[in-house]
């Protein structure tokens, strides 16, 4: 040891913006009734969660802050700002829905109006905010892969105020609410076994649930109901496939794989994924137990193999049971709705599959859209994947008629039926659809269902699982629709004015302490933009290594939105260490611009970091 070093580090230099205050039209969940404002949380370390429940992002950033949130409890509190995107997500009882169906333990703030987002000049979901003890913004962090980062963060803020005497320690203001008992619990996806019985995965709960005919008495239920990865255990299952062999494939959504249930047995086997969430760079195809998967939400057995409906990344991935592998099928992982080959598609978090002879049939909820895959080339050796109705990621309502001009809300389900037309549970609707082929038609079957997220055939009747009103229910199914009022939405979120010419986007990333960017192997970041219409960019789009960028704006077109996907990738900063942890940081942004005299002529988006 040097005996002239220091005592100690000198707290690093940072930019500081105070934090402004938080509000919301909805009022506080988690906190016993009681409101909450900064003035009475100085001496802690705040953490704002700007999230929304439709995002899966926004549900792999929950989970990234609960090891953190255990084990800082006394020092730091978080505070979910729930800022709605779908219209739905406005609703104040489906807010309190999704804090306890998600298993949020901390405080929430319902912004309806999204008041407190625009006050931090949010611009994506998810995005964190670290306030520091005094009450100043120290860092700001979009889209997921940032836990780490705030938790080195953390670890330095409870250091410096704890010198400064700022720092102060105790119990938070969560309070738990009250549990309700009910024999289904949020439940996610139901299937019909050869028995006659139906097997439902109860989500928040952790657990399948076998269900007997009449779809309310409990035979048996499989998982411990503790949040694991074990032999008796899941977290957060949703899709459920019946397989040839009468086993039934498990997506088990938290922990990034597929389960095999044998219902003769009971035994329950990981036959897919590794627990560990995918990420840029990791390998897409391969032995099935060997490579890393990312939120499956539903799964079909079509064409020889299970197909994934891999919501995490806006793909759709197979696991083929024969050769014991995976690999993407369909999608970029960019996120929006773009037809054409299977390899060159986009999609927006698929939750809902179904098999119907020749087409799989795709619930896309980002893009409230209905889809499918069918074969497509010489001898079907390939796919392509087709919508049906949806016309993209900012446009959503219930309307029915013509598909080219239908509209749905963020679907989760969808059901084959017998006439080969196909039933969308339109969960942010609290309806039931139909979209016929044949007719090229979409109609109401039925309303008044509560976040209904799939539905099964039984008989004459179709089951559908209501998911917020935590049961089954059977519904004879219509020879006639019902009629409604055509509503149609989109997105609601400030533009931002930019002037006509060229636009400077800069994306803001500032590695973590004692980590770089690692360039060992070629460019550690990645940026991509494209837009809505495309005419909006004549210059610019496209793919590239550099976080910044000069865009061409189109003096003819008005107003549209810039897609802009980030990624960065940062190491261990210490050339001692032969394998330093590494961590990607990744983030898309879909951002409304009206061309204005006038407006800006630089545009930042914050990866990581305070925009100096």
């Amino acid at each position: 040891m040097n005996d002239d070093a220091p005592a100690h580090t000198p707290a690093p230099r940072r930019a500081r913006l105070r934090a402004p205050e938080l509000v919301g039209k909805g009022g506080w969940l988690n906190t016993g009734g009681k409101d909450l404002d900064l003035a009475e949380l100085r001496g802690r370390i705040v953490i704002l969660d700007f999230w929304t429940f439709c995002c899966i992002n926004c549900l792999h950033v929950l989970d990234e802050l609960r090891e953190l949130e255990e084990k800082h409890r006394d020092t730091v509190v978080i505070i979910g700002v729930h800022s709605p995107k779908f219209v739905h997500e406005a609703e104040h009882a489906a807010v309190v829905d999704a804090v306890e169906r998600y298993e949020v333990h901390h405080p929430v703030l319902d912004d309806p109006e999204l008041a407190t987002w625009k006050q931090y000049a949010v611009r994506a979901w998810p995005t964190l905010v670290v306030i520091d003890p005094e009450g100043y913004i120290v860092a700001q962090h979009a889209g997921e892969g940032h836990a780490h980062a705030i938790a080195r963060l953390v670890e330095e803020l409870e250091a410096e105020h704890e010198a400064k005497g700022t720092l102060r320690r105790g119990d938070g203001p969560y309070v738990a609410p009250e549990p309700v008992a009910t024999d289904l619990r949020f439940p996610g996806k139901a299937l019909l076994l050869p028995s006659g019985n139906l097997l439902v995965s109860d989500s928040t709960r952790h657990q399948l649930v076998e269900l007997a005919p009449d779809g309310e008495s409990v035979v048996r239920r499989i998982g411990s109901g503790e949040r694991g990865f074990g032999p008796d255990a899941f977290s957060e299952p949703q899709g459920l496939a019946l397989l040839p062999d009468g086993t039934v494939v498990v997506a088990d959504t938290v922990n990034h794989a597929l389960r095999r249930f044998d219902p003769a047995t009971g035994a329950v086997e990981t036959v897919a994924g590794t627990g560990r969430q995918w990420w840029q760079g990791s390998p897409t195809s391969g032995p099935a137990l060997e490579v890393d998967l990312s939120s499956p939400w539903d799964v079909a057995w079509w064409q020889g193999k299970v197909w994934i409906a891999m919501a995490g990344v806006h793909q759709l991935w197979t696991w083929d049971p024969q050769t014991g592998t995976v690999a993407v099928s369909a999608g970029t992982t960019s996120e929006g709705l773009h037809d054409g080959p299977a390899p060159e598609a986009w999609l927006a978090q698929p939750s809902g599959l179904a098999a119907a002879g020749d087409r799989l049939w795709i619930a896309d909820s980002e893009n409230s859209a209905l889809r499918y895959v069918e074969p497509e080339g010489e001898g079907g050796d390939g796919y392509a994947v087709r919508t049906a109705v949806g016309t993209g990621l900012f446009d959503f309502g219930h309307r029915d008629g013509d598909a080219a001009q239908a509209l749905l809300q963020h679907p989760l389900g969808v059901t084959a039926l017998p006439d080969g037309s196909v039933a969308v549970c339109d969960t942010y609707n609290h309806a039931l659809r139909r979209f016929d082929p044949a007719t090229g038609q979409v109609s109401t079957l039925a309303t008044d269902l509560r976040e209904p997220s799939d539905a099964v055939l039984v008989g004459e009747d179709i089951v559908v699982v209501e998911s917020a009103r935590h049961r089954l229910t059977r519904l004879r199914l219509p020879e006639e629709a019902v009629r409604v009022d055509a509503v149609a939405h989109r997105t609601q979120r400030a533009a931002t004015e930019v002037a006509p010419g060229t636009l400077r986007l800069d994306v803001v990333f500032q590695a973590p302490t004692g980590q770089k960017l690692d360039t060992r192997y070629g460019p550690s970041t990645r940026l991509l933009v494209s837009s809505t219409p495309p005419e909006l960019l004549v210059g610019g789009e496209g793919t590239g290594t550099d976080l910044f960028r000069e865009l061409a704006l189109n003096p003819e077109v008005t107003e549209g939105v810039l897609h802009v996907s980030a990624m960065a990738a940062s190491c261990d900063d210490d050339p001692a260490n032969e394998y330093p942890a590494c961590h990607v940081h990744q983030q898309d942004w879909g951002v409304p611009v009206s061309v204005t005299a006038g407006g800006a002529t630089r545009l930042p988006l914050v990866l990581a970091g305070m925009d100096a």
